[in-house]
């Protein structure tokens, strides 16, 4: 319960699992999820410690996430929001491509300044965090009360990054395997959301 005797409202970001081709800037390829990635994330939906389910479900549009989320709202009998704010950033001429198959010199200004150094090609990252948090918004107004977001890693690393003031730069520091799960408290009138939990 909240402080003012209100049941909490609580926002769950999942991340989708392991993906047919393997390690690589996806991004906006619509690959989808292999077998293994679809048991990670059975796993991670089983009824959650507190017994309570949820009753809003909402997805990235690419099928590592989509798929499994129709799934999950067929079994439970939940309609499944598609955000299109909610996908990946775009790598433009990385796409598909393994870290090893990228010129190294390229790959550490990336790895050592991810917000300035912008791929060939790319979505730059002030307009990705800013379409992924127009969409965090529309997620923080939506009428659920537990509210289920299948997403990616970098859509997760920028809305836990915002709900902590994280300077945008630490954001790579943020570990998010596969079928990760992230718990954000949303507040009832005034207050600000607050991380719960991480990796659960």
């Amino acid at each position: 319960m909240s402080g003012d005797g209100l049941p909490e409202r609580c926002v769950d970001l999942l991340r989708h699992g392991e993906v047919v081709g393997g390690p690589c800037f996806r991004g906006s390829r619509d690959d989808p999820l292999t077998e293994r990635g679809w048991s990670e994330l059975l796993g991670a939906t089983q009824p959650i410690a507190d017994g309570t389910g949820w009753d809003a479900l909402l997805c990235s549009p690419m099928r590592r996430c989509a798929d499994f989320a129709q799934a999950l709202g067929a079994r439970h009998g939940l309609p499944v929001t598609t955000l299109p704010g909610l996908g990946e950033r775009h790598f433009g001429d990385w796409e598909g491509l393994p870290a090893a198959a990228l010129p190294a010199a390229d790959l550490a200004a990336f790895w050592q300044d991810p917000i300035g150094f912008t791929p060939p090609g790319a979505e730059p990252f002030a307009d990705f965090r800013a379409r992924v948090l127009a969409a965090w918004g529309q997620v923080q107004t939506g009428a659920g009360e537990r509210t289920l977001v299948v997403t990616h890693g970098g859509v997760v690393r920028v809305i836990v990054g915002d709900v902590l003031s994280l300077p945008a730069t630490s954001l790579l520091l943020l570990e998010v395997p596969h079928a990760c799960r992230t718990r954000i408290r949303l507040p009832r009138g005034a207050g600000l959301p607050s991380l719960v939990s991480h990796g659960g």
